[in-house]
């Protein structure tokens, strides 16, 4: 029996060679028809007997693109076309709104490589060597459909042999947007940090290799940004690169050529192996291997260090020469390449003034980068072998969380530091790249440079605008003003319930849970900072409770206090009523001595010592009572510290009991009073980060229990920038199922202020529907 049908298929399936797919299996098939993109995604008419349709259909789905994702598939019944005897590639159409995903920029694939490897290839170490399989898609895109003229290469004219592989279904290269080779396509040169040209094309990345083998620190220009790049085995390049970077202590990502070295420097988990070499290719955090061969300056306050292969033809040439150069155990420091705090650099220009003072020379190139991007981050959690992002950009972005309902379009813009910003479309959420700490004017222009992107690809408005409870926040004022500028109400969901929010749009889970929201500081109902909550969150009926908290302590100094912990330590101490040191010398007085005799009139009277239930500040009082650290120089560092410290032998765990307060209190400060007690009887430091650990994660845990009996609620979502500490990570959601209860956790999105957007946006929707 003859038949036609009609497939509409939506997801990732433009710039993945789906089309050449499609055609490949119509001929396989023997059916005569037509594929084309369109706005509503791809559409494909064919026609045959019933055994060839029925034949293409299954191979549509069974035999997908590496890079291709469906989201839905949808076909209806067609009236034969008469005289119709072949299958054809149609030209892409548009029309207003569309269902397409484009797909996250991808490392470079092992048959490019091979190109790119071969002295009679004509793209031998050409470094934008590229096909459907692999490449730059979104850093390059500047709207849909996913077509050439739509990207940053339009400016470069195909070649004659270029052109004849574009437009051949049957080439692996058949509408790679980014196509291209010598002849055509992008150039590289090397400049000295005025713009001098030092050298051009290949020569410039050998010339390159021998200036970083030398100890010289370059920008480099890559594919959503520029790094900073210098020997990651010279403690001299390395220390360099710090103090002109203003980076003294913060970890340092570094750069391979291959599995085979990575394994000389770190302990690579078969799961951690899998996202070195992945399509993705984050920075994946892996234990160091001892004595470490790399600078100790790397990554000095951590035991483990930030590895990457690497994921453009551009990195695997430079690191194969400078393998050449240093032996197999090259590594390169590979950083963002900005100032602290500022968005990365992304266009030739800029960099040349953002970061003339950091680097001694600059690798350029010619093909624009339309949108930054920053490398992604995640370690791998041991026990499940699902990533826990640190950072979530590059390789990800914008692929959706696919929520558990469809709703209108709300806007989420995120919180003040590690901000995203996220638009939902239907029942998907689009959390944006990491876009930093919303601190200074140029992260407020990338903000509203990714939310116009966003909106112009995905073709959505927003019909709310939510934001952040802070009254000071930078987002806070531009989700007003973007209210009032196109006429959108603005609500606004308090920073921990957003936490929770986040964790259960990624799980698809629509029913009440209780929520751990452990975290650095948000800015509460009742005028205080929240940071150690549990809390009560209905998705469905939008219910929110906080049911119980950390115990309290005062900030001395407000944001001081974050900066100096033994300021927390002090406090802490204070509400515990030891006012002086006893047998235990308190590590911070060498130092802080005069500051610390006036500590206690300012907690006694409450003067710019605002309270806090905040699990991340509880941490870094710890490690500073522990004389780990009185000061810090970039977030979360006495609890990386801390976390360090254990002696993962200890088995003992401190009190971390319940009180009847108002709401119900975990009495965190046993765990600061034990630790002391500890401390004054020599007890070392590791045992006693140990215990502090075992004894947090033993009060979360009768804590989620009495409350789950209470309210028959079974489900516990942990959320919070305290849970990407590997220790809490691994241990307390075991502990809960060991209660009976049902963790759910972050595999999508980082636990950290990174997913507070999509808590955000994905309340909205709930409002908006829940609204008569």
């Amino acid at each position: 029996m003859r038949m036609r049908q009609r497939f509409t298929i939506t997801g990732q399936v433009q710039g993945v060679g789906f089309r050449p797919f499609v055609y490949r299996i119509a001929l396989d098939h023997g059916v005569t028809g037509s594929v084309n993109n369109s706005s509503a995604g791809v559409l494909i008419e064919v026609q045959g007997d019933s055994g060839q349709v029925n034949g293409f259909a299954e191979d549509l789905t069974g035999k997908l693109p590496p890079l291709a994702r469906i989201v839905t598939l949808d076909f209806e019944e067609l009236d034969e076309v008469d005289g119709e005897d072949a299958f054809i590639i149609l030209e892409s159409t548009r029309s207003e709104g569309h269902s397409v995903l484009i797909s996250p920029d991808v490392a470079t694939c092992p048959d490019c490589l091979d190109d790119m490897r071969d002295p009679d290839n004509r793209r031998y170490r050409y470094p934008f060597t590229n096909c459907t399989n692999c490449g730059p898609r979104y850093t390059i895109t500047r709207s849909i459909p996913y077509d050439r003229p739509q990207t940053s290469m339009a400016r470069f004219t195909l070649c004659p042999e270029c052109g004849a592989e574009y437009t051949d279904p049957l080439d692996r290269r058949f509408h790679a947007q980014p196509n291209a080779c010598p002849r055509c396509g992008p150039r590289t040169w090397l400049t000295d940090r005025d713009g001098l040209v030092i050298a051009q094309g290949d020569e410039s990345l050998r010339r390159l290799a021998i200036d970083l083998a030398r100890g010289r620190i370059a920008a480099v220009k890559g594919l959503g940004g520029f790094h900073l790049v210098c020997d990651a085995g010279s403690n001299k390049a390395v220390d360099e690169l710090r103090r002109r970077k203003h980076r003294p202590d913060k970890p340092l990502a570094v750069m391979v050529a291959d599995m085979g070295t990575a394994r000389r420097l770190a302990l690579v988990s078969p799961a951690e192996e899998e996202w070195l070499t992945g399509i993705r290719r984050p920075i994946v955090l892996t234990a160091k291997k001892r004595p470490f061969p790399l600078a100790g300056s790397v990554a000095p306050d951590t035991d483990f260090v930030g590895l990457m292969l690497p994921y453009t033809p551009l990195h695997h040439i430079l690191l194969h020469d400078y393998a050449e150069l240093k032996g197999p155990e090259a590594a390169l420091v590979m950083t963002s390449g900005n100032m602290s705090s500022e968005p990365i650099c992304l266009d030739n220009d800029e960099a040349l003034e953002r970061l003339a003072d950091i680097a001694d020379i600059f690798l350029f190139h010619n093909r624009d980068i339309l949108i930054r991007t920053d490398d992604s981050v995640v370690r791998v959690n041991p026990d499940s072998g699902e990533p826990i992002f640190m950072r979530r950009a590059r390789g990800f972005v914008p692929s959706p969380v696919f929520m558990p309902v469809k709703g209108p379009t709300v806007l989420g813009v995120g919180p003040e530091l590690k901000c995203t910003l996220t638009l939902t479309k239907g029942d998907q959420a689009f959390t944006s790249q990491h876009i930093g700490n919303m601190s200074n004017l140029e992260t407020l222009e990338f903000h509203n440079e990714i939310r116009a992107h966003l909106e112009d690809i995905l073709q959505v408005e927003p019909k709310l605008i939510v934001r952040d409870l802070h009254p000071d926040y930078m987002t806070t004022s531009l989700a007003e003003e973007l209210g009032r500028e196109r006429g959108v109400p603005v609500a606004a969901l308090q920073h921990h319930y957003a936490h929770i929010h986040a964790v259960l749009a990624e799980n698809k889970f629509d029913g009440p849970v209780i929520g751990l929201a452990l975290d650095g500081t948000g800015y509460g109902e009742d005028g205080t900072i929240w940071g150690g909550e549990c809390l009560l969150v209905d998705p469905a009926a939008l219910d929110h409770q906080r049911l119980a908290h950390f115990a309290r302590f005062r900030l001395p100094g407000g944001e001081a206090a974050v900066r100096e912990p033994w300021r927390i330590a002090q406090a802490a101490l204070w509400e515990l009523g030891v006012k002086e040191p006893g047998k235990y010398a308190w590590p911070w007085l060498g130092r802080y001595e005069a500051e610390s005799r006036f500590l206690p009139q300012i907690l006694e009277k409450g003067l710019n010592a605002p309270l806090t239930s905040s699990c991340g500040r509880l941490f870094d009082g710890v490690a500073a009572l522990c004389g780990l650290t009185s000061a810090i120089t970039y977030e979360g560092q006495a609890a990386i510290l801390l976390e360090k410290a254990q002696d993962m032998d200890e088995a003992g765990a401190y009190p971390c009991p319940l009180k009847s307060d108002d709401p119900v209190a975990l009495d965190t400060l046993s765990l600061v009073a034990a630790a002391l007690e500890d401390l004054e009887n020599g007890v070392p430091v590791g045992k006693i980060a140990r215990r502090f650990h075992l004894g947090l994660i033993n009060g979360l845990t009768e804590m989620a229990f009495s409350f789950s009996m209470l309210l028959d609620i079974h489900h516990v979502a942990l959320s919070g920038g305290v849970m990407q500490n590997l220790t809490l990570a691994r241990e307390l959601p075991l502990a809960l199922q060991g209660a009976g209860l049902l963790p759910l956790v972050h595999t999508q999105l980082p636990p950290n202020d990174g997913c507070i957007s999509l808590g955000q946006a994905a309340w909205g929707v709930r409002k908006l529907l829940n609204e008569p």
